[in-house]
């Protein structure tokens, strides 16, 4: 799909219709690897918003009455037909990025492995039948679909987070409203195009485009939207509970993390450098599951930090398949990045490595940080408890495994983990009593799978589970059905 082929304005979707808002308003979209307008797109508002609701709402009575069997066998025809156009969509999504092509296409397979995975979940959306107290009766669950599921995604892993909500919510019956994310505007366009032409009725999933504050508020607002599910940061995530709250809508929150990733003297070190490295700054570090705090026994501090800094001295960073990193997502957030390392320095943290634009020939208009290594940060400062979704680690000296422990559960997230040691004790007690949605041994922070749950406690989530099949709880309604029979008429 050549560059020409997309809009020049990224329009809604809605009742598969291509529209632009009410207002005819627009935003641009710049490249995040060139600083360089891509294109423009729709400024959707609250009218946009309550027109592709009514939208999903008229479609949600044939969609949920269709079985779910056959409700499956349609998202597979969509998977079916994102596969075939895999390459077409890693290009999409590594154009609005800056992610590298190889990165994006992996993203896009992954996207296809979930589809695949929940569009088989139309054959099972297991109940339940169990006894009863009483005699002569039957007891058995069922599953049902909420209504119109409003979606807000984020745009690190863009497709990958579209796959993440948007086959679950349908697999179950609902419609959907999907926000796009509006530094990724595109890929949840093509996407919506690519379930039309592969036969998704009209009207169960539409797309709006804008910004967050103004039609993902609305979104969240609308009294016809039964669940919201929303990925990003923790401090939207909280403003989405309490306007979703008052309405006792059900809301699915994954939000962020300050994720620990923990070194332990009997470490395979080249191990841990090369998981501490991807951790740390794969993806520009634009990972909720980015391993940003690295936690390092003592014995071992000197030699794990020179090879940390030998390795991250070495990374490549660009747009392309020969680089090991591209640009942060847009300017402002580069901005808070290099704001946040500037005043860590200044209240006493030592910066190892890194931590400045690249601006030379090669990187000029494009918003890339240096990947960027602090030590001697405190742990109670803000680049030590703040999520800064970007190349940027931390090292802390410990003296032993429990101090490791506390370190790693002194935070106000909990979303993933990881230690490394060859201990199998050490590694079992870790995953236990660290405070995490996901504990990992010798391996990444990240890499989470479509049949497995993903989420995290404390201020990384509100208890929800996305992917695998506990996402089904979180669009689905639980029925009890009791039948009670008079054994005289049988």
């Amino acid at each position: 799909m050549a560059t020409a082929d997309y809009p020049s304005c990224v329009p809604n979707w809605i009742n598969a219709k291509q529209v632009l808002s009410c207002s005819g308003g627009d935003i641009a979209k710049l490249s995040p690897a060139s600083g360089e307008e891509i294109c423009r797109v729709t400024r959707s508002n609250k009218e946009d918003v309550t027109t592709a609701v009514y939208a999903a709402m008229r479609a949600t009575r044939d969609w949920s009455a269709t079985p779910g069997v056959q409700r499956g066998e349609i998202l597979r025809n969509v998977v079916i037909e994102l596969q075939r156009q895999r390459e077409t969509v890693a290009e999409t999504v590594a154009m609005e990025t800056g992610k590298a092509y190889r990165e994006a296409l992996g993203e896009t397979d992954a996207a296809v492995a979930q589809g695949f995975f929940m569009a088989a979940e139309g054959q099972r959306l297991y109940g339940r039948t169990t006894t009863s107290a009483v005699a002569n009766r039957y007891s058995v669950t069922v599953r049902q679909p909420i209504g119109v599921a409003g979606l807000i995604i984020a745009a690190n892993t863009p497709i990958a987070n579209v796959a993440w909500k948007v086959f679950p919510a349908l697999v179950c019956g609902n419609t959907a409203v999907l926000k796009a994310a509006e530094d990724a505007p595109l890929t949840a366009w093509l996407f919506a195009d690519i379930a039309n032409q592969a036969g998704l009725p009209a009207g169960v999933l539409n797309v709006i485009q804008g910004l967050g504050s103004e039609c993902g508020a609305a979104l969240v607002e609308n009294s016809d939207v039964a669940v919201i599910s929303f990925t990003g940061s923790t401090a939207v995530g909280k403003r989405i509970a309490m306007t979703a709250g008052e309405r006792l809508a059900r809301v699915s929150l994954e939000l962020g993390g300050k994720n620990p990733l923990v070194v332990c003297d009997d470490a395979d070190l080249e191990n841990a450098v090369n998981w501490a490295s991807l951790s740390a700054f794969s993806n520009a570090g634009q990972r909720c599951a980015a391993g940003s705090r690295i936690i390092i026994f003592d014995s071992i501090y000197e030699e794990f930090r020179d090879r940390m800094l030998a390795r991250t001295r070495a990374l490549k960073v660009g747009p392309t398949d020969k680089d090991d990193l591209g640009p942060v997502i847009n300017e402002r957030q580069l901005d808070n990045m290099l704001a946040s390392i500037d005043t860590a320095v200044a209240s006493g943290a030592t910066l190892l490595c890194g931590g400045k634009r690249l601006d030379d020939a090669a990187h000029a208009g494009g918003f890339y940080l240096q990947p960027t290594i602090i030590e001697h940060a405190a742990e109670d400062s803000a680049i030590s408890t703040e999520e800064l979704f970007g190349p940027i680690a931390c090292l802390y000296r410990v003296r032993d495994y429990a101090a490791a422990l506390a370190l790693a559960n002194n935070s106000r997230y909990g979303l993933t983990a990881c230690i490394h040691t060859t201990n199998v004790h050490r590694a079992t007690d870790f995953t236990h009593k660290v405070q995490a949605g996901v504990a990992v041994v010798n391996a990444g922070t990240y890499g989470s799978e479509p049949h497995m749950p993903f989420g995290g406690h404390r201020q990384s989530g509100n208890g929800s589970r996305e992917p695998g099949t506990e996402a089904l709880d979180v669009y689905s309604e639980l029925k009890v059905i009791y039948v009670n029979i008079d054994p005289a008429k049988v």
